[in-house]
C-alpha cells in the first residue's frame, strides 16, 4: 500500500507542476458554469419544479458539474497507458514487480485529487459570489458528498481502464473515445440533470454506471438523495464490476501479448 500511495502522490505533484494550464481550465470552467446556468434557469422558469428540483438546485448543479468535470474526467477518453501500449512499452510495465491495474488507480487518484481543489473549487465559488447556491446544510451531508465523489473517481478509472485496454485489440482509441465522450455526457447528467429525463429513458439512464460520476454526487450534495446506503452501494457495486473486467481484460492482454511474442 505504500508503493501505490506514493504513486498517487507523485501523480499529484507531477499534474500540479502545470499550473497556468489549470488556471487556463478553471477559467474557463466558471465561465461555462455561468453559460450553463443561465439556459437552466430559462429552462426552470419555462418548466417550474421539473424533475423535483427548483431554480436554485438547477443553478448548483450547474456550477457542480462544472467543478467535476476533471475530477471524473467527464469527457471520457484513455488513460496515458494507450500510448504504452501502441509504443510496446507496456510489456516493460507488465515485468514491474506491481500490478499493472493498480498502478495506474494510484495514478489516477493523484490526478484527481489535484484536479478537485485547483479545477473544483473555484467554479463553486465562482457561482456562489453571483448566484445563491444550495450548499449542503451539515458536515455529515460534506462527508457523505465526499465520500460518493470518491466512489464516482473509481467509476470513471474503471471505464476509462477498459478503454485504454482495448487498443491491445484496436490499435486505435479515436472510436472508443468518441463513444464514451457522447455516452458519458449524456447519461451522466453533465448536459442536463438525469432527473428530466422522460419515462424508461430516466429510468435506465439512472441505471447506468455514468449516473455515478456526475448525477449521485450532485444529488448527495444537493440533499436530494439522503439514502446513502443505496447510493454508496450504487457507486460501489459499478465501481467493483468494472474494475473486475478491467482485471479480467489485463489478464487476457496479457496473454495475447505473450502469443504474439511481446
Amino acid at each position: 500500500m505504500r508503493l501505490y500511495a506514493w504513486i498517487a502522490a507523485y501523480a499529484l505533484r507531477r499534474y500540479s507542476t502545470y499550473r497556468v494550464a489549470a488556471l487556463s481550465a478553471t477559467f474557463t470552467n466558471t465561465i461555462f458554469g455561468f453559460m450553463r446556468a443561465g439556459v437552466l434557469i430559462a429552462l426552470w422558469h419555462a418548466r417550474p419544479s421539473l424533475g423535483g428540483y427548483d431554480v436554485t438546485d438547477a443553478v448548483t448543479f450547474s456550477f457542480l458539474t462544472q467543478a467535476l468535470i476533471e475530477p471524473v474526467r467527464i469527457f471520457g477518453g484513455s488513460l496515458d497507458l494507450t500510448e504504452r501500449i501502441r509504443t510496446g512499452d507496456i510489456s516493460i510495465d507488465l515485468h514491474r514487480p506491481v500490478d499493472l491495474q493498480g498502478w495506474w488507480l494510484a495514478d489516477d487518484l493523484g490526478r484527481a485529487g489535484f484536479a478537485l481543489f485547483s479545477r473544483g473549487v473555484p467554479p463553486l465559488l465562482g457561482g456562489a459570489l453571483v448566484f445563491s447556491l444550495r450548499w449542503p446544510s451539515s458536515p455529515a451531508t460534506w462527508a457523505a458528498f465526499a465520500g460518493s465523489v470518491l466512489l464516482a473517481m473509481l467509476v470513471s478509472f474503471g471505464l476509462r481502464y477498459l478503454i485504454s485496454l482495448t487498443v491491445f485489440w484496436l490499435h486505435d482509441d479515436r472510436g472508443v473515445n468518441g463513444i464514451s465522450l457522447i455516452t458519458s455526457m449524456f447519461f451522466s447528467g453533465m448536459i442536463v440533470p438525469l432527473v428530466v429525463f422522460p419515462g424508461r429513458l430516466g429510468t435506465v439512464a439512472q441505471l447506468l454506471p455514468w449516473a455515478a460520476l456526475i448525477q449521485m454526487p450532485a444529488d448527495v450534495f444537493l440533499g436530494r438523495r439522503t439514502d446513502l446506503l443505496h447510493v454508496y452501494a450504487f457507486q460501489g457495486g459499478w465501481a467493483a464490476v468494472l474494475l473486475a473486467a478491467g482485471r479480467l481484460l489485463t489478464m487476457t492482454a496479457r496473454r495475447r501479448l505473450v502469443v504474439n511474442g511481446g
